[in-house]
């Protein structure tokens, strides 16, 4: 018996797609029933289950028949082409699906793909104008999310995309978006490091403490002043006396 076939069988027969840890977990777990069939796939790798998939799905898109195999954010799954489905849709009526989002939204989406982790002060250097609004539908949609706060001061939230923009765009990974080198190459000015008032403690460099004056001078430790010595004018009691 061919794994091929076994993963084959196993994505017709889930609910949901499946990825390489997943279908080798079942191969494991199938394993334990210590037949000599089950047993020859206790050991499998990832990436003889990767290989094993990647053959299917070229095995389905050269015989042309009406469904495919594909890989969508890491997980793999079969699915219709879209020349069937007047038909489909017939059979199982329309469903209800999400606004599509707004051109906006797609600009601000596309931004923070390519461009990840990003700052909304970052994205709005791109976009050049606010993106509060747009940011809280993306957020809403589960197409953005929160990873982490940027080490520059204030530490903003950076934002990144999500495993189900994968699933809405139906791409494997990042690295399956179209090429946008313009939109790469784009410059973001990012805000200075943290800074401190206590010398030894600053966390930038003396060359940017010195484009920013007065973040030096906050940074420049308190100097006591001198004791000045201060004269009184003579009396004429006492010609030529001074007073300290």
């Amino acid at each position: 018996m061919e794994l091929k076939f076994i993963l084959e069988v196993l994505l017709f027969s889930a609910q949901k797609a499946l990825s390489p840890a997943e279908l080798r977990e079942a191969l494991a777990a199938a394993a334990q029933e210590e037949s000599e069939t089950t047993g020859a796939f206790r050991r499998t790798k990832e990436p003889e289950i990767i290989a094993a998939l990647e053959e299917l799905a070229a095995y389905y898109e050269a015989a042309g028949r009406s469904y495919r195999l594909v890989c969508v954010a890491g997980a793999w799954q079969f699915v219709s082409k879209p020349d069937y489905a007047p038909w489909l849709r017939a059979l199982v009526g329309h469903k209800a699906r999400a606004p599509r989002l707004s051109q906006p939204a797609l600009e601000t989406l596309a931004i923070i793909a390519y461009r990840q982790p990003m700052t909304r002060s970052e994205i709005e250097q791109v976009r050049g104008v606010s993106v509060d609004g747009v940011m809280q539908t993306l957020l809403e949609r589960g197409l953005v999310e929160a990873t982490g706060r940027a080490e520059v001061v204030g530490r903003p939230m950076n934002y990144g995309t999500t495993p189900l923009f994968l699933e809405y765009f139906g791409l494997r990974n990042l690295e399956d978006l179209p090429a946008a080198d313009e939109l790469r190459r784009l410059p973001v000015e990012r805000p200075a490091g943290l800074l401190t008032a206590e010398p030894g403690l600053a966390t930038v460099p003396p060359s940017d403490l010195q484009e920013a004056p007065e973040a030096a001078d906050q940074a420049k430790p308190i100097q006591e002043e001198p004791r000045r010595t201060t004269e009184t004018p003579a009396t004429q009691d006492e010609p030529g006396a001074t007073v300290t």
